[in-house]
């Protein structure tokens, strides 16, 4: 069990600068002959490098979302991979599957969720969808450092609950490509490789907006045909059980709301098909299943955890 009455401060010296900078130079090299030198891998280092030098207590939030940085090297890099290289992509027979289980007649025509959303969408509806898709991200991140100035153990067990979710996200990525329901909306069951990320439904966000909220952000996108599982589904539920787990009666109800909201969202907007959605629910449920009797089983895990703790302990 951890010492709740030890605490370690993470000084800077000579060894550790050293550790940093060839860590940074490290990884600029490498991202340049991976997927090439782009301006976000700078400001990804500075934020490390600024949270590594600025404090005690920044150094010891910089070691606690280490696998959140993990998780994004990994997924940029995957652009340099694209799953379409190793296996068949899936789109008619994903499609003719979708419309059997959940497809909808309209004006005499069966059709998907995505093609009735696309013909029947309103403005109300495209601007609480897009409010709903940009907490995707921005919503375990900010509950992730809630919980580092709360409870820090905890905020561990999240933070590398969330790195197993997206390993078993990007297993099936590689498994079983798949096209969105956008691609097949624009080019049909014929595949493009090389495809750029298309914001689909969310244009009627930016547009009403005149921004370029998604239209930015999606031209990052590592991988066109990375529909299934939904990992925009799986993250929001990871959330909501750790706000029930930790007793945060309102921030579970509002945690809940969100989740449903990102599921209809994704399929709103033709991001994602219901079996997209209902696999990113269960790479989910694996990932938190998984890791709770991994912690559980292996000891050695939780001594590590203990350790960590004590590390980033206040």
């Amino acid at each position: 069990m951890v010492d709740h009455n030890v605490r370690h401060d993470i000084t800077v010296n000579p060894r550790s600068v050293i550790v940093i900078s060839l860590i940074s130079l490290g990884y600029m090299v490498l991202s340049y002959f991976v997927v090439g030198f782009r301006s976000d891998q700078l400001l990804f280092i500075f934020l490390a490098n600024a949270l590594f030098y600025a404090s005690n207590i920044s150094r010891k939030f910089l070691i606690a979302y280490l696998t959140f940085a993990g998780y994004w090297i990994l997924f940029d890099y995957m652009k340099a991979f694209p799953n379409y290289n190793y296996a068949t992509v899936h789109m008619a027979d994903l499609y003719n599957a979708e419309k059997h289980l959940f497809g909808i007649r309209y004006h005499g025509q069966l059709m998907t969720l995505n093609e009735y959303f696309k013909l029947n969408s309103s403005t109300f509806v495209d601007v609480m969808t897009g409010f709903f898709y940009l907490c995707w991200i921005p919503v375990p991140f900010g509950f992730g450092v809630y919980l580092f100035f709360t409870n820090r153990r905890e905020c561990l067990l999240f933070t590398l609950t969330f790195v197993l979710i997206n390993l078993i996200g990007f297993v099936g990525y590689y498994t079983y490509p798949a096209a969105p329901p956008w691609y097949i909306q624009e080019y049909g069951f014929i595949l493009h490789p090389n495809t750029h990320e298309g914001i689909a439904g969310l244009a009627r966000f930016d547009n009403y907006f005149h921004a370029h909220i998604f239209g930015g952000l999606y031209t990052k996108g590592s991988n066109v045909f990375a529909a299934m599982p939904s990992l925009h589904s799986a993250y929001p539920i990871l959330v909501f059980y750790f706000a029930s787990k930790n007793r945060m009666r309102v921030a579970t109800v509002i945690f809940g709301i969100v989740t449903v909201g990102i599921w209809f969202a994704a399929v709103y907007t033709s991001h994602h098909y219901v079996l997209d959605v209902l696999a990113g629910i269960l790479c989910s449920v694996t990932g938190i299943a998984l890791f709770n009797f991994l912690l559980a089983r292996w000891k050695w895990f939780g001594r590590f955890i203990d350790k960590w703790e004590t590390l980033v302990r206040k």
